[in-house]
């Protein structure tokens, strides 16, 4: 979509408190065996012992309270924040990790949290191990990223959460790990090698299975699109630079374009709008890697008849680089136009 000039947007945070809510759950899942002791109960059940069997049995699954352990949290953005919060709430220390922390996150911190400088040295006094990192892939990416040597620094029996993405996990380094010892594996994704481990427990990607998740991401991507369409604002987009402007003043007319981000093609274009003798009243301008994004609000006054708004986005449109563009009349589904092949599409 990028070469098209058109931008796609995700919904970050709509599903966090339904993510962080299971991340908690998972904490307990590992640390009071509750599967297992629903399994055994279903067993003695069928044979019709349960009754009888429930006190002398239960001793089977004896398992710790989260308050007053220490949770480690890897990855601090919307799900990382969330589950920080309120695992500081039920009474745990909660150690963090983060290279990219921002500062909108860092303020949404416990301000007991301490943060350490590598993933290892969170890991290394935790009892939990929250994973909330994204997956990225290829060299420098996120693969594997807990494996062999995050691993090896985590105490015996500790539990680690994934609810990010199964991938940044390294199955056989976490296998020998829940072989060795006490520690288990909380995972949202499935896995060949740890489906069936006695210390595994291995959910069906629920973590964003709610009514309210769905709902929530719905209403922002409508709201986004909404917002991108009436006034030419960009956020929460995977392919384009995000780019915060002011309400469109009446008085005026706003253009968008879109260009391949390399020298030349500013000022082929702002030479197109000196030619023309308009007057315009802002220009802003940012890039992300191979693409740019630009709004221009133009003093309609400028305007005359020998070069109409048409003309205009056409000349726009057609310069060397330049891959879309768009009048933003603050109305859905109107005013784009595309350069394909140095043909002129609206």
């Amino acid at each position: 979509m990028t070469e098209l000039g058109i931008p796609v947007f995700n919904t970050p945070g709509a599903n966090a408190n339904a993510v962080k809510e299971l991340v908690l759950c998972g904490m307990l899942l590992g640390s009071r065996r509750v599967v297992d002791g629903v399994n055994h109960m279903k067993d003695l059940g069928s044979k019709g012992l349960a009754k009888e069997r429930v006190e002398k049995d239960k001793s089977m699954f004896g398992g710790q309270e989260i308050m007053g352990k220490t949770l480690a949290v890897v990855g601090l953005g919307h799900i990382g924040a969330a589950t920080a919060r309120d695992a500081a709430a039920l009474g745990m220390t909660i150690v963090g990790y983060d290279p990219g922390l921002s500062i909108e996150s860092a303020l949404k911190l416990p301000k007991e949290i301490d943060l350490k400088d590598s993933i290892s040295a969170a890991v290394a006094s935790a009892d939990y191990i929250s994973i909330n990192i994204p997956y990225i892939k290829g060299e420098g990416g996120t693969h594997g990223i807990i494996g062999k040597d995050v691993i090896s620094q985590l105490k015996p029996n500790a539990i680690l959460l994934n609810f990010a993405r199964g991938e940044l996990v390294d199955s056989d380094a976490m296998k020998d790990f829940l072989d060795a010892g006490d520690g288990r594996y909380v995972s949202d994704f499935p896995d060949d090698l740890l489906w069936d481990h006695n210390n595994a427990v291995i959910l069906p990607h629920l973590g964003a299975s709610t009514e309210e998740a769905e709902d929530a991401a719905a209403a922002m991507a409508a709201e986004t699109i909404m917002e991108y369409l009436e006034t030419g604002v960009i956020k929460n987009s995977v392919n384009f630079p995000a780019i915060s402007l002011p309400e469109r003043p009446d008085d005026t007319i706003r253009l968008s374009f879109v260009n391949s981000n390399k020298p030349g093609v500013l000022a082929a274009v702002t030479d197109i709008f000196a030619k023309a003798n308009l007057n315009i009243l802002q220009q802003i301008n940012q890039s992300r890697g191979d693409v740019a994004y630009n709004v221009l609000d133009i003093d309609p006054n400028s305007i005359d008849e020998t070069v109409g708004l048409k003309d205009l986005q056409k000349n726009l449109t057609m310069t060397d680089g330049v891959l879309s563009s768009r009048v933003v009349y603050g109305t859905p589904g109107v005013g784009y136009a595309r350069n394909i092949d140095g043909q002129y599409w609206v």
